[in-house]
């Protein structure tokens, strides 16, 4: 394989502090989480280890990636400077820089690292390395820098440092290599490896609830013991995807990665702590049922099983209503002197407290009309739509919308209109000018300026905010239903919207756009630059999908990114 997956960069970001060891003939388990001793909070297990990382090294992304924007904008973050702390006080307590070529000498076949502490970065190596190639190691031939020891009937070497009270220890057994950043660690490991029966990760019951409704192991797996690791303020600080309030509803997690020439497959497990509120069945047999409607050259789509009232009002908002539902912006103008007849008060005012601002009486809102609809429809499923598409003269990009809501029963033509027409006509006109509904070949379409149009097929709600893009949604509607139910489906055409998005947020960026000048650090563009880079170096990858369902405690997640030949 040529290409990585950000997933891949992950790990070897986190095993890009690993190392090697020493003897003894020992059979390879079927998992090396059975030398795994207890207390872990995070596992990786890799199928050939010294495989994903050549592939990695020899790959046009990594080249890509290293020389990114992105990456220079990663090299100076908190995370990046917490690994290169982590590193030198590796290289301190070994006496060996943790660097790529320390690394390929101590990556073997068969490998798992388990993480015991993220703010120490406290972890347990194994690896299946023949001893030949182990005694070659930079490690092994500076074994006399490191204290003798011996645990499980097998000798190992430890090493620390002073200042900062870090420990490396390591050691060979059999053809596998262990290494440690913690003494107790490294031997409970050979204690597990001799025979010993001592606790170990699969004797826990966070392992055995998720590794055992797992399906089977991937080039690459990861376990994850959420209800310990999501408290973890070093968790909460440097997890990327900053969804922590999601995340603590679950206890376990498994995600394990399936590669291919032609797609990356990961399958994630996570389970919830407490039954969740699941979807019906109807809804996400609807789900399943709104994907067929999606045209294939769209740029996005997201259907979602049962959604709630305020899901559907979101969408409907934020992709076709926005700018005349949302709060009025704040006046940038100063308040106006108010004149009075110079009364500075009455007695009944000696009552008055003056240490607070006195309370406003608080107004209620008043639903809008396309929101009262709502509340007396029961929505099944939700499908939204997006793609951007040049002008003609080849300087903007626009962005089109599409919603489509399914609803329990038919829905009523003359109330949805009526609906829409009184939500937007406030913010046109003062008349019904502008906000008429004519008929097109398949759909209505409002008459003015305002881009809208609609069509209702039974229990089909279609908005869109422009007519190609709501004709080819009712073209659809003849398919067959291909995908299976579930609660949740969407994808991401990467290959089409890359282009658009860089030309888009390249306008948007020249605002405030800095040339760079010789000898000073710029600050790239957030979007056209720094997530525009990332975009570059995964320019082979064609698209994404997910696929949620859930069965009870267990949610179960398919994302599949497709490579381009």
């Amino acid at each position: 394989m040529k290409r990585a997956s950000l997933a891949f960069v992950a790990v070897i970001l986190s095993l890009g502090i690993v190392g090697a060891a020493y003897e003894a003939a020992t059979p390879a388990p079927a998992s090396l989480s059975s030398w795994i001793p207890a207390g872990s909070l995070l596992y990786l297990e890799a199928k050939d280890f010294s495989s994903l990382l050549a592939d990695w090294n020899a790959s046009a992304e990594k080249r890509g990636w290293v020389g990114s924007n992105n990456y220079e904008i990663f090299s100076r973050s908190r995370l990046f400077l917490r690994l290169k702390g982590a590193g030198d006080q590796f290289s301190a307590a070994a006496g060996l820089p943790p660097d790529m070529n320390f690394l390929s000498q101590v990556a073997g076949g068969h490998s798992a690292l388990a993480l015991y502490d993220i703010g120490n970065l406290q972890f347990l190596y194994i690896t299946y390395l023949p001893s030949a190639k182990s005694m070659q190691t930079t490690l092994w031939q500076s074994r006399a820098k490191f204290e003798p020891r011996s645990a499980g009937g097998v000798n190992f070497f430890v090493r620390r440092d002073p200042e900062s009270r870090k420990e490396v220890a390591f050691a060979i057994s059999g053809d596998y290599l262990l290494l440690a950043t913690r003494e107790d660690l490294l031997a409970g490991a050979l204690q597990l490896v001799s025979g010993n029966k001592e606790l170990t990760i699969e004797s826990e019951p966070w392992w055995s609830q998720s590794v055992g409704a797992a399906g089977p192991t991937g080039d690459l797996r990861m376990v994850l013991n959420l209800e310990k690791l999501v408290p973890s303020p070093y968790f909460r600080s440097y997890w990327v995807q900053q969804n922590i309030t999601d995340m603590k509803q679950y206890s376990a997690a498994v995600s394990d990665l399936f590669r291919s020439r032609k797609d990356y497959r990961e399958d994630r497990l996570l389970i919830a702590k407490a039954a969740p509120a699941s979807s019906s069945e109807a809804g996400a047999q609807a789900a399943a049922d709104l994907v067929r409607l999606v045209p294939e050259n769209i740029g996005i789509y997201e259907a979602k099983a049962s959604p709630s009232l305020r899901d559907c009002m979101t969408l409907l908002e934020t992709k076709l209503l926005a700018p005349h539902m949302g709060q009025a912006p704040a006046s940038q103008a100063a308040p106006e002197v108010q004149l009075t007849s110079g009364e500075t008060g009455a007695r009944s005012d000696l009552e008055t407290r003056i240490d607070y601002a006195a309370a406003e009486p608080v107004a209620k809102k008043v639903a809008s009309p396309v929101q009262q609809l709502l509340e007396k429809s029961q929505v099944v499923a939700s499908l939204q739509l997006q793609s951007t598409q040049p002008d003609t003269n080849g300087v903007f990009v626009r962005l089109h919308s599409a919603v489509v809501l399914f609803s329990a029963d038919d829905w009523n033509p003359s109330a949805v209109e009526s609906a829409f027409t009184d939500s937007i006509a406030p913010a046109l006109t003062a008349s019904q000018l502008g906000v008429q509904w004519q008929q097109q070949s398949a759909h209505l379409q409002i008459d003015g300026l305002w881009p809208l149009s609609l069509a209702i097929r039974g229990k089909y709600l279609v908005a869109a905010d422009d007519p190609a893009l709501i004709e080819q949604v009712l073209a659809n509607f003849s398919r067959s239903i291909e995908t299976k139910p579930a609660v949740f489906i969407a994808g991401f055409n990467h290959g089409r919207e890359r282009k658009n998005f860089l030309r888009f947020t390249g306008v948007l960026d020249q605002a405030s756009f800095q040339p760079k000048i010789p000898g000073q650090a710029r600050q790239p563009q957030f979007f056209s630059e720094n997530v525009g880079s990332l975009s570059a170096v995964l320019s082979h990858v064609a698209s994404e999908q997910i696929v949620i369902r859930t069965d009870g405690m267990k949610m179960r997640q398919i994302v599949t990114y497709e490579w381009t030949e």
